[in-house]
C-alpha cells in the first residue's frame, strides 16, 4: 500500500495504461480522480474499481477550463492533490512532408500543451501544501525516432524536456516530476496503429515490433504500472528529473546490430 493516503489525478484514465494506472494506485491505496474525453469509457473504469477510492471528471486536457475543473474536483474528492499522472495522448502518423498542419498542431496539443496545462492547474496546490509528485507519460519515441512519427516523436521529446524543467523550477517547492517512457504497449491506440502492418505480414505485428527487443515482447499495460507507483510514492523521495525507460530493453539496441543479430550471426563472426 505504498500509496496509501495519497489522492492522485490520472488523465486519459478511460482504456491502455491510464485506466491501468488508475487500477494500480487503487491497489496501492491512493484515492484517484481519473479523467478522459471518452465519459462512457471513463463511467466504465470507475464502477471497475473499488467504490469510495474513485471520481470522474470527463474533460479535454487541451481545454484550461476542463482541466482546472479536474484539479478542483480532485482536490474536492481528496481534499489535496499529491500526484499528477500526464497520460493522456494521441499518435497519428504521417510525414513532415505530409502531415496535415492542423493534426500536426492537434497531436503537439494534446501530448504537449496538455501536460503544460495540468502542470499550471495543480503545482499552485502542491506549492501550497508543501509538495507533491507529477508523473508524465512520455514514450520510448520522445528518446528515439520512428518512421513517419514526428509530431507524435517531437510531443514526447517535448513532454520530457518540459518534466525536466518542472523538476528544475519547483524542486525547492517539494515538487518532483519525473517521466516514464514505455516502448511497444499492447494498448488499444497501438493495436489500431499497427493493424496494417498486421495485415500487411498476415501476422502479429507486435511481433515484428519485439524481435530485437531484449525481452522479446511487448508490455502489457499493467506493466507500465509498477514504476508510475514508485515515482508517485514516497519511495521515491529523492527522485526528480528522471526519465525512466519501461520498454524491456529496446533503448539498448544498436539497429546494425540488431540486423546482425536477425541474420542468426554474431557480430564479426
Amino acid at each position: 500500500m505504498r500509496l496509501d493516503g495519497k489522492v492522485a489525478l490520472i488523465t486519459g484514465g478511460a482504456r491502455g495504461i491510464g485506466a491501468a494506472i488508475a487500477k494500480r494506485f487503487v491497489e496501492d491505496g491512493a484515492k484517484i480522480v481519473i479523467s478522459d474525453i471518452q465519459k462512457d469509457l471513463l463511467e466504465q473504469v470507475a464502477k471497475s474499481l473499488k467504490p469510495g477510492t474513485v471520481a470522474t471528471c470527463a474533460g479535454d486536457v487541451t481545454n484550461f477550463d476542463d482541466v482546472q475543473k479536474m484539479v478542483d474536483a480532485t482536490v474536492k474528492f481528496g481534499g489535496k492533490i499529491d500526484v499528477l499522472v500526464n497520460n493522456a495522448g494521441i499518435d497519428p502518423g504521417g510525414s513532415i512532408v505530409d502531415i496535415d498542419i492542423a493534426l500536426w498542431k492537434k497531436i503537439l496539443d494534446v501530448n504537449l500543451n496538455g501536460p503544460f496545462l495540468c502542470m499550471r492547474a495543480a503545482i499552485p496546490y502542491m506549492i501550497k501544501q508543501g509538495g507533491g509528485s507529477i508523473v508524465n507519460i512520455a514514450s520510448l519515441a520522445g528518446v528515439r525516432c520512428l518512421p513517419s512519427m514526428p509530431a507524435y516523436c517531437a510531443s514526447k521529446g517535448g513532454l520530457i524536456q518540459l518534466a525536466l524543467q518542472c523538476a528544475l523550477e519547483y524542486g525547492p517547492k517539494g515538487i518532483r516530476s519525473n517521466v516514464v517512457a514505455p516502448g511497444a504497449t499492447r494498448t488499444e491506440m497501438l493495436t489500431n496503429a499497427m493493424k496494417s502492418l498486421s495485415e500487411a505480414i498476415k501476422k502479429d505485428a507486435f511481433e515484428v515490433l519485439t524481435e530485437s527487443v531484449p525481452l522479446r515482447h511487448a508490455a502489457e499495460p499493467y506493466d507500465i504500472t509498477g514504476a508510475c507507483s514508485f515515482l508517485a510514492s514516497d519511495d521515491a523521495s529523492f527522485i526528480t528529473g528522471a526519465v525512466l525507460l519501461v520498454d524491456g530493453g529496446a533503448a539498448i539496441v544498436d539497429v546494425s546490430g540488431a540486423s546482425v543479430a536477425k541474420a542468426g550471426v554474431g557480430w564479426g563472426v
